[in-house]
C-alpha cells in the first residue's frame, strides 16, 4: 500500500513551522499535526507526576504507560488527550515549555511517540511539523521542507507570540533560551535537529506566512 500524501515541515523553535504548517494544511484540506504537542503532553504528565526530568528510564516508562491519543476535530487540527483527559489547552504552559527539551531527548520517549506519529501519517493526507519528520518519522514523505530564520528574527517572533498569549518576556532572555534550545536539539544523541538530505530549505526571514505557504505550494502542486 502506498504512503498517503505527507508534507514534512521541520525546523528550529520559532522558525514558523507550526503557523506555516497549519495554514498550508488548511489550503490543501489536509490534517495538521504539530508533533511537538505530543512531546509537550509527555512533559506535562511528567510534571504532574513529579518525575525527575533527568531520569530517562522513568520518562520512557511514562511514555509507554500513559495513554496518549491524538484526535482531529474541526479544522482537522490535532487535539491531544492523556488517559482520557484533553490536555491541549495546558500544553502552552511555561513550565511545560521549559520541560519539553529534556523530555524530547530521551530515546525511549521518542521511540514511543515516533511509532504513533507514523501510524497517524499512514491514515491519510497530512502536514506534519516537528524537528525530525523528514529524517526519522516519515523519511519517505513526498515533500520535505526545512524552515530556517536567524536567531534574532526567531526571538522577535517568539516575544510577539508570548505577548499575544499574555506572557511578558524580554528579548534578551528569549534569545538566550532559543540559543539553549538550538544547542540541545542539534546535539542530542537521538534524532538531532537537521534537514533531510533532500529537504527544501527555506529561509523565512523577511517573508510573511503566506509567502512561505505559497512557496511550499509551488513545490508541491507539480508532484
Amino acid at each position: 500500500m502506498s504512503q498517503p500524501p505527507v508534507i514534512a515541515i521541520d525546523g528550529p523553535a520559532a522558525s514558523g513551522k507550526t503557523t506555516v504548517g497549519r495554514r498550508l494544511a488548511a489550503r490543501l484540506g489536509y490534517r495538521f499535526l504539530d508533533t511537538g504537542l505530543m512531546y509537550r503532553a509527555v512533559a506535562w504528565a511528567a510534571l504532574a507526576e513529579g518525575i525527575d526530568l533527568e531520569e530517562a528510564g522513568a520518562l520512557s516508562a511514562l511514555a509507554r504507560r500513559r495513554r496518549l491519543r491524538v484526535a482531529f476535530g474541526s479544522g482537522d487540527e490535532a487535539r491531544i488527550w492523556v488517559d482520557g483527559r484533553e490536555v491541549t489547552p495546558l500544553l502552552a504552559d511555561a513550565g511545560v515549555e521549559e520541560a519539553v527539551s529534556p523530555v524530547a531527548r530521551v530515546a525511549g520517549v521518542r521511540k514511543a511517540l515516533v511509532a504513533q506519529q507514523r501510524r497517524i501519517a499512514r491514515e491519510g493526507p497530512i502536514v506534519m511539523a516537528g524537528r525530525d519528520i523528514g529524517t526519522v518519522v516519515v523519511p519517505g514523505a513526498r515533500l520535505k521542507v526545512f524552515l530556517t530564520a536567524s536567531e534574532e528574527e526567531r526571538a522577535r517572533r517568539r516575544v510577539a507570540e508570548l505577548k499575544d498569549m499574555g506572557r511578558a518576556a524580554g528579548y534578551s532572555r528569549v534569545l538566550e533560551e532559543l540559543e539553549r534550545r538550538d544547542r540541545m536539539d542539534s546535539t542530542r544523541a537521538v534524532s538531532p535537529l537537521r534537514p533531510a538530505p533532500d529537504a527544501q530549505i527555506i529561509a523565512t526571514d523577511g517573508k510573511t506566512v503566506d509567502d512561505v505557504v505559497e512557496l511550499i505550494l509551488s513545490l508541491w502542486e507539480p508532484r
